[in-house]
């Protein structure tokens, strides 16, 4: 009855989703106001004059975009248990992110607002979506399995860790009871100690549902048939209807994932949930479709920059009733925790106007510009999954780095791969996925005609596990860590080869 309930309710609770969709303009533009005039009175308010703010354009002229070493020694100072920094009163929890170009760990503040009015409502509307759009099914049959992080308190009573671990410590009661494993086994900082603990405790579980990040639950999930010994994981728990994921392109593992699940109906249902906030949800439940619903009613005020003109001395910073359809942007947010014009390094692309759909294409650093190609994440992504899909092959990681320029001034890409299925001739592979991405980038295509300067791409394969050697040397094991996937340097491709 319990069960039946709660579906009715999120169900139900769908349309107030779709309010927010079609209200998203008004409600960003109301939403730049209510966060200036709330923290007038915080240092960042004094410094920059909130007070006399009084349109768009004061706030955009006041304030400039906030790279996280802008805010560093703000937020820092807030770690230590200060008040009123960035955001008013005490924050008393932070996500702690390494990011994924160097160790160099970042805290983001997460203020009791932002739970609540941002990740938490998210996760409601993505339940609602779910439940409204399969009706023959209730996700509440069974519980929720979701692996999370660790987390340190300091002296001055802050918690600082994943973001997994944050919102699992402020999960309402309903939540708690309706989730697996238990906190105190979530919790635990050995990755591989933790996964082989859940395996066993899960295996004769009511499973119907999964959340976190693909590459993770893939093993999880792995172990758990290994000792259960079913054929599948729908044969183990045959209410498992629905797997929310985020945080890396999905497609690399949505095969592997079909294959272990099994033959049932099942839903794969993409969130943008990062650190910094709770941004999109697929609503479109269809496997072709492409978009997520942009949140916009959420506690998180968007700008975003043309992605050509980023780097220049004057950009357009554009609100949403501005963007075009296709059109690569920047994306800058300003957040119910003090981050204030916040370059938090992606790339978008709008697939609807009406309502407001994005894709992630990439971040900011994670493209090569060798010689004016322009590679960005969404090709390499793009390519390796024809690629994988004509030849009958699957990876499991892979990063893109640069050869440079010879004598000559010749110079190529380097692949390095850590295949799941080979495939049968890498000479093969290696001249397709050429022709794919001039396919997908005209850019990439014009540098490589005629192999005046930029050459074939190399094709180096490493062994299985490599990458995950070298995310534990790094000290990123974990939910929040990943792979960078192009980069402009070969300090990752150098580093990773040393480990073979």
């Amino acid at each position: 009855m319990q069960a039946q309930i709660f579906n009715w309710i999120f169900k139900s609770r769908y349309v107030i989703f779709e309010r927010n969709q079609a209200q998203a303009i008004v409600s960003q533009q109301n939403l730049w106001r209510e966060l200036v005039h709330i923290a007038q009175a915080t240092e960042f308010g004094r410094k920059y004059a909130f007070k006399d703010i009084h349109s768009l354009k004061d706030f955009q002229q006041a304030i400039p975009p906030q790279s996280y070493e802008d805010l560093q020694v703000s937020i820092l100072e807030m770690i230590d248990g200060r008040a009123n920094v960035l955001w008013p009163g005490k924050i008393r929890f932070f996500a702690k992110s390494s990011g994924t170009s160097s160790s160099k760990s970042k805290f983001i503040p997460i203020s009791k607002s932002s739970l609540e009015q941002n990740h938490f409502k998210g996760g409601k509307d993505m339940i609602s979506i779910y439940a409204r759009k399969n009706a023959h099914k209730n996700v509440f049959s069974g519980k929720n399995l979701s692996v999370s992080g660790t987390f340190d308190k300091n002296s001055s009573g802050v918690m600082v860790g994943d973001l997994s671990s944050v919102l699992l410590l402020n999960l309402p009661a309903w939540v708690q009871n309706n989730r697996l494993p238990a906190i105190e086994l979530s919790i635990l900082p050995d990755w591989e100690s933790k996964i082989n603990q859940i395996s066993t405790e899960i295996i004769d579980q009511n499973i119907s549902s999964l959340s976190g990040v693909p590459s993770w639950n893939l093993i999880l999930l792995k172990q758990v048939l290994h000792k259960s010994g079913a054929a599948n994981l729908q044969e183990l728990w045959p209410n498992f209807q629905l797997y929310m994921h985020g945080g890396v392109n999905f497609e690399p593992y949505r095969k592997r994932f079909e294959d272990i699940i099994g033959p049932k109906s099942f839903t794969f249902l993409e969130t943008y949930n990062a650190s910094e906030g709770f941004f999109a949800i697929q609503d479109q439940l269809d496997k072709d479709s492409k978009g997520m619903a942009l949140l916009c009613n959420h506690g998180v005020f968007y700008e975003f920059v043309p992605k050509e003109e980023w780097g220049k001395t004057n950009p357009s910073y554009l609100s949403l009733q501005d963007v075009q359809l296709g059109q690569n942007y920047v994306l800058l947010i300003s957040t119910k925790s003090g981050l204030w014009r916040y370059i938090i390094g992606d790339t978008v692309r709008f697939t609807s106007l009406h309502p407001f759909r994005i894709v992630l294409t990439g971040r900011i650093q994670y493209f090569i510009n060798l010689f004016g190609e322009e590679l960005v994440e969404e090709n390499a992504n793009i390519a390796l999954q024809k690629v994988c899909s004509q030849l009958q092959c699957s990876i499991k990681e892979y990063t893109v780095g640069p050869i440079y320029p010879d004598a000559n001034g010749k110079g190529a890409h380097e692949w390095l791969l850590e295949f799941e299925k080979f495939p049968d001739d890498f000479t093969v592979f290696g001249k397709l996925l050429d022709q794919t991405l001039k396919n997908l980038n005209s850019d990439y295509e014009a540098k490589r005609s005629g192999n005046i300067a930029l050459q074939a791409p190399i094709v180096s394969v490493v062994p299985n596990g490599t990458f995950l050697a070298w995310l534990k040397a790094k000290g990123k094991v974990g939910g929040q860590h990943k792979v960078p996937r192009l980069q402009n340097s070969r300090k990752i491709i150098e580093e990773i080869r040393a480990m073979r």
